[in-house]
This record gives structure tokens, sequence and C-alpha cells, in this order.
């Protein structure tokens, strides 16, 4: 098959009405849908009606076997457009004078009228989708508005997360400071060396600087103190004093200081059951915090006690020195044998009373040097010490010996004193004899100068502590002590240390005896005070120091 062409002149209006109807014809025979057809004749009447007005044209159409139908328009605006059809047009292209108008007209109706129903239902889809974007757009901004409170709320908690962690932080960290500082309080039991801390544990972190009233300290009285300090004192209360009300939980305000109007004050009463003084605080900047404030008054609190404790200690301490002191007699004036003492107490700890050394003659003028050490410390180791060095002298009179004296001793502390124990070295010194008869229960072995300066420790081994819930009786030593020895008795304070163990401590007071000179020997208290110097040199004392030292003159 081959295509078909036809012309065909328009020259007036009738003409171009024609052509139009039989292409519509034309196109509605070969399947051409209705949209499509209106709009290809749309457009080809616009196209005829220039042409008519520029004074004629011709069209031209053409039918393909590919269906292809083909209309274009010559004239000074050249036109053509081609439409596929559904069925081929074959044979002949009737010419426009073949197409009755009236049908056309109806013809042209029904494709108006199907363009028509096509825009209703286009237009029907068009409202539908319109109504489905609009509820859409409405979901859409529901979920936005979801999603934006959903992220306020997680925003919210993001900060309340926020400042818990700050705020657990901040307790810790309070927390933290607070133990320390307590036990760093606590551990001091010098009053002034707990005053002295407070400021070094406060200033600069919780405080610019700090001030400590004692109520009893009569160097400082209370018109040098600001009126917040003596009020906390007298009340009992914490108190604020500054240029603002501090609202602080568990204490008062106060109108500023006069003597620091510009800065705010926190004063606080130390101790619990008892005001011991109050500490004052001036504010690291503007104000105090709250939380600090209330960890700030229970440091408080618990350095009051340290303080009272502090005192209670030194005020058992210096009874008991004292007591221990009015039991230690003067040493007696004895023919043939020089003595001398020295009683050191602890420098610090509560480690006084127990120790003790005495001296005194027998009814057959022998002399006995005693030394001893109950266990324990304080008022009641004194008092022990006291019984056992009055006993000791009482079963000396009978005429008892070293070794006898200290059985009985054993015999007493176990029935009287089941739970205490004690040591004991006595020497008994006999006019006109070179040999001392010793007896030990349990003490550290005596240490002998000859008088050419040779050392020796007596290590015979010692008996048991007395006390010890066994039944015991103790062993009598001798050992020749020529004119000029010199015999050393102690307690274990000068020569046992906790870096070291008490042999190292017997070594060296064994190397002092023997490098003693003749100068110091001529003094016997030189030689006691040349002795302790190389053993308390390196460190202090933690424990009582007895030390007796017996020079035999002649025998």
């Amino acid at each position: 098959m081959t295509a078909v062409r036809d012309t065909w002149t328009i020259a007036s209006a009738a003409d171009a009405a024609r052509a139009r109807a039989r292409l519509a014809r034309l196109t509605a025979e070969a399947g051409v849908p209705a949209l499509d057809r209106a709009r290809f004749l749309s457009a080809l009447g616009v196209r005829l009606r220039r042409a008519l007005d520029a004074g004629g044209a011709r069209l031209t159409v053409t039918a393909g076997p590919d269906g292809r139908l083909g209309a274009s328009v010559d004239g000074p605006e050249p036109w053509r457009h081609t439409l596929l059809c559904p069925t081929a047009v074959t044979g002949p292209l009737p010419g426009p004078e073949d197409a009755p108008l009236a049908e056309a007209l109806l013809s042209a109706d029904e494709d108006a009228a199907a363009v028509l129903t096509g825009l209703t239902e286009t237009e029907e889809l068009l409202r539908l989708h319109r109504e489905e974007l609009h509820q859409t757009n409405q979901g859409v901004l529901a979920l936005h508005a979801e999603l934006e409170a959903a992220a306020l709320a997680q925003r919210d908690l993001l900060d309340a997360e926020r400042a818990a962690r700050a705020e657990a932080e901040t307790a810790r960290r309070l927390l933290t400071f607070l133990t320390n500082a307590s036990a760093v309080l606590h551990a001091s039991l010098d009053h002034e060396d707990i005053l002295r801390r407070l400021p070094e544990l406060l200033v600069p972190e919780y405080a610019r600087y700090v001030d400590v009233w004692l109520v009893d300290d009569e160097r400082t009285p209370p018109g040098d103190r600001a009126a917040a300090t003596v009020t906390a004192a007298r009340t009992g209360r914490p108190q604020h004093a500054g240029p603002h009300p501090g609202e602080l939980p568990g204490v008062d305000d106060l109108p500023a200081s006069a003597l620091f109007p510009d800065r705010p004050l926190l004063c606080l009463p130390l101790g619990g059951r008892t005001v011991q003084g109050v500490l004052t605080l001036a504010a690291p900047g503007d104000r105090f915090d709250p939380d600090t404030t209330v960890m700030l008054l229970e440091l408080a609190r618990r350095a009051g006690i340290a303080l009272e404790n502090a005192r209670q200690y030194e005020q058992h301490r210096d009874v008991a020195e004292a007591l221990q002191r009015a039991q230690l007699t003067d040493l007696p004036a004895v023919p043939g044998l020089d003595l001398a003492a020295r009683y050191l107490p602890a420098t610090h700890g509560l480690n006084i009373g127990g120790d003790w050394y005495d001296a005194f003659a027998q009814p057959d003028g022998s002399v006995l040097a005693v030394i001893g050490d109950v266990t324990g410390h304080g008022l009641r180791a004194a008092v022990i010490m006291g019984q056992l060095r009055t006993a000791l002298r009482a079963y000396a009179v009978e005429g008892n010996g070293p070794a006898r004296i200290l059985t009985l001793l054993h015999r007493m502390l176990r029935h009287q004193q089941p739970e205490l124990y004690a040591t004991c070295a006595i020497a008994r010194f006999t006019p006109g004899e070179r040999e001392v008869v010793w007896a030990a229960a349990g003490h550290p072995p005596a240490v002998a100068r000859g008088p050419r300066g040779e050392v020796r420790v007596l290590e015979s081994k010692p008996g048991l502590m007395l006390g010890v819930p066994l039944p015991y009786e103790y062993e009598e030593h001798t050992v020749e002590l020529p004119a000029g020895s010199v015999l050393a008795l102690y307690t274990d304070g000068l020569v046992e240390r906790r870096s070291a163990g008490i042999d190292a401590g017997i070594d060296r007071l064994a190397r002092a005896m023997q490098v003693l000179g003749a100068a110091e020997l001529a003094e016997l208290d030189t030689a006691a005070d040349t002795l302790l110097k190389p053993m308390l040199h390196d460190s202090e004392h933690d424990d009582d120091i007895c030390l007796l030292l017996c020079r035999t003159t002649c025998g």
C-alpha cells in the first residue's frame, strides 16, 4: 500500500468548515480518540481562520499505510500536524465538498461533549487528588508537630540528664572532699595542728580566707571578731553576713559585717554537742553555693569533734605524764655506785604511762636497779606501773633476790590484772663485789661497757613477761662488772623503731656506749644525754623512753 494524498483549496469560511467537517469524520472513522481529535480539529480551525484572513490557503491531507494522517496548511504561517490513527485510512480521500455541514456540526458537538466529559472526569480526579493532598499535608504537619514535640521532650530530657549528672558530680566531689578532709583532721591529736590544717584545706576553692576563733582563747577577745562570728558562738547556729541575704540551708542571715561590708561571710560553729569555736569563711566569689554550704556545715561539725578529741587527749596525756613523773623517784646516793636516769615521754600519740625506773637499797646494803614497762598506755598503765613499783619494793624489803621478786610480781599480776602484762629487769649491786646478779622478765637485754671500752649485750634468755597466764619461776644470772664499768638498763622505746627491728636498735646503743669518751663518762648524767642523741636524732619516738645508767666505782 502507498500513501494517499489530496490538496484542498480553502477560499472561504464555508470551505474551511467543510474541510474541518470532513477531517472530523475521517479521524472518527480512523478511531482517533475524541480528545486527540478535538485538539487536532481545534488547531486546524485556528490555522484555517488565519489563512482566510491572509487571503486563502491550500490544505494538504496525507494518509499513510502506517496509520499516520497528516495535515498541512501553506501560507504566510505554514502549519503541519500528524495524527497516529488506530485504523489506517485507505482509498481516495473525499473532498471537502462531500461533507454535509449539519452532520459536521452535530459531530463537533459530540466531540465537544466527549471532551467536556473528559474534562469533568479530570476535574473530579483533580478534586480528589487535591483533597488527598490536603489530607496528606495535614498529616505531614501533624507529624512535624509530633516530631518537634518529641525533639523538645528529648532536649528537655537531655538537659535534665545533664543537670542530674552535674549535680551528681558536684555531690560526689563535695563528699570526696568532706571524707578526705575529715580523715586529715581526725588523724591529728594536736589541736594547733588541726587549726593550721583548716585554712590549708579550704583556701582558695571554698573560701577566700579562713579565720578560726576558739571560744576559750583569751589571746583573741570577741571584740576583734565579726558580729556574725560572736553570734554564731553565742547561739550555736550558723550565721551568714553579707550585702544580700544568702538564703542558705540551715543558716541565719545577718546584715553585712562592718569589718567586711562588701564580702559575704559564713560563720560556722565548730562542734556537735558543745561549741569549741567558730569557723569564719569569706566567700571565694560573690556568694556561697547552697550545696557547698551543706558540706561546710558538716565539715565544721567534724572539725569541732576533732578539736574536742584533741583537747581531751591532751588533757589525758598531761595527766598521765604528770602521774608518771610523780612516781619516778629521785635516785639515791650510794657509795661505790653512780646512777643516772632519763625519762622521755612519747613525742606524739597517747603512748605515755607504763615505763618506769627505780633504784633503792635493800636491808643487807645491796642496791637494786630496776627498769620496767607495762603494756598499754595512758592513765591505766601509769596506775598499774605504780602498783608494780610499790609491790616490787615491798618484796625487796623482805630480802628477796631479783629472780624471786619477779616470780612474786608475776604471780600478783596474773591474779589481779589477768589481761595486763609487763616486762622488767632487776640488777643487784653488792658493795665490795665485782659480780652483779640480774634477772629479766621479757625485757630487752641490758648492755654492759667495761672499763676499757669493751661492750657486751647480756643476751641470756629472759623469762616470760609478767602476767602471762602460766606459772613460772624466774632465774638469776651474774655478770662481772669491775670498777669503771657501766650497765645500761632501758625500755624498748629507746631502741625500737617502726622502720627497723629492735636488734638494730640494740646494736646502735652498743656502738654509742662504746664510743663514750672519758670526759663524758666522768659525769654520768652527761653520758646519759650523750647516749640519747644518736638514738633519737633520726626520728621522733612514739613511745616512752626510760634509761638507767649504773657505773661501778669500786670493787
